[in-house]
């Protein structure tokens, strides 16, 4: 297959890595210094203790008559819209959209075209540092997701699936992305949040109050998401139901591990706009929904009001 990574960072690059490897034909988009060290090193990265060089082509421009079975865009969700716009001419079919967003699928294919985008989630974090890739995919708890955005089965979901098959990269496929993601960011950027909390971020796991803060946000999130029917996976039903002090321990675990420092404090600690960009987003999504609420409650209130001036009437 021919692909297009749009954005040479940590997961732009490491799902490149793993797409070259398994065959693909692999063009990757940089910009300034990373387009610098990816031409100076080419895409090098750590393998069991050894730098190895991945095959592919760097580009500065994509040109709207390059085709590709697939254009994965791994940009910051701050530069998401940017870069859809400057894919909009182009005239492949479908834009894989790895980013931690919540944005209405509809609006982002204003910017790019209609059906255009098949939304996904990375399953990968680490570091880029001197130029070298230092990252790996995470286990199988969190796997790359993907899926339709009505939920159905297609050709190109089928066609994805067998190139992250290919290129032996876990992954599943959920029926309701948009509810994913908003699940993922209601447990996301409190972990995120607690790191910023901090004066010692690397060792945010000794602060049992910060701890605590975040299972409690983690937590109301997750049933603010239940009671509307929108949690997803079903497995975080049990967050909802867990012992503050059973969440704040494993949470703290969490933080200690290197999972936790490869995959989330290193993330975290480069990308505070973007966490806080997402904050915001999830609080304004908030803010709808209490009023749509609102306005249903006194639309059933004003239902009632003919009905009850009718009865006063028949009094007199």
């Amino acid at each position: 297959m021919k692909i297009l990574i749009y954005g040479a960072g940590v997961i732009g690059s490491l799902y490149a890595v793993y797409f070259s490897k398994g065959g693909s034909d692999v063009s990757i988009y940089a910009r300034g210094n990373r387009l610098q060290e990816l031409k100076e090193k080419g895409l090098s990265y750590f393998e069991k203790n050894k730098i190895e060089t991945a095959n592919v082509e760097v580009l500065e421009k994509v040109f709207d008559d390059d085709i590709y079975d697939f254009i994965f865009l791994t940009v910051r969700e701050d530069n998401l819209k940017e870069a859809l716009t400057e894919l909009k001419e182009n005239k492949s079919k479908t834009i894989v959209t790895m980013v931690n967003t919540i944005s209405p699928y509809a609006e982002l294919e204003k910017l790019c075209g209609k059906g255009k985008i098949l939304p996904a989630f990375p399953g990968a974090g680490g570091s880029i540092d001197g130029g070298i890739l230092d990252a790996a995919l995470t286990p199988r708890l969190q796997p790359t997701t993907f899926g339709e955005k009505d939920g159905k089965k297609t050709e190109r979901s089928k066609l994805l699936a067998s190139l992250f098959k290919k290129s032996k990269i876990p992954y599943q496929i959920v029926p309701d992305m948009h509810n994913w993601q908003l699940s993922h960011l209601a447990m996301v950027v409190p972990l995120a949040d607690a790191y910023y909390k901090s004066d010692e971020p690397k060792t945010v796991y000794l602060n049992k109050k910060i701890m605590h803060e975040a299972g409690k946000t983690m937590r109301d999130n997750f049933r603010l998401l239940a009671k509307r029917k929108m949690l997803s996976p079903n497995k975080f039903y049990l967050v909802t139901i867990c012992p503050l002090y059973l969440i704040a321990f494993i949470l703290k675990l969490t933080y200690k591990s290197e999972f936790g420092n490869k995959f989330m404090y290193r993330h975290s600690m480069k990308a505070p706009k973007e966490m806080q960009k997402l904050k915001e987003e999830k609080e304004k999504l908030e803010r709808e929904k209490a009023l749509e609420k609102q306005s249903k409650i006194n639309f059933e209130k004003a239902k009632d009001i003919p009905k009850k001036i009718e009865i006063e009437e028949k009094k007199f």
